[in-house]
């Protein structure tokens, strides 16, 4: 059984992703995890994808 290299984990005030393979959080700190986000997540779980997502998280926040 393999193990999901990204998960999304609750921290306290929200979620964070965590990397299994670097052994480090990765990305932003969220208050909420988006629906997609959380799918691709649990799915696929394509880096590239991933980085998309964020990006455009990142940038509705400003």
């Amino acid at each position: 059984m393999s193990r999901r290299r990204y998960v999304a984990r609750g921290v306290p005030g929200g979620y964070c992703i965590w990397d299994n393979k670097g052994r480090r959080w990765w990305g932003d700190h969220y208050e909420f995890c988006p629906d997609d986000l959380l799918t691709e997540l649990n799915g696929g779980a394509e880096p590239g994808k991933i980085t998309a997502l964020l990006k455009r998280y990142r940038a509705m926040k400003r």
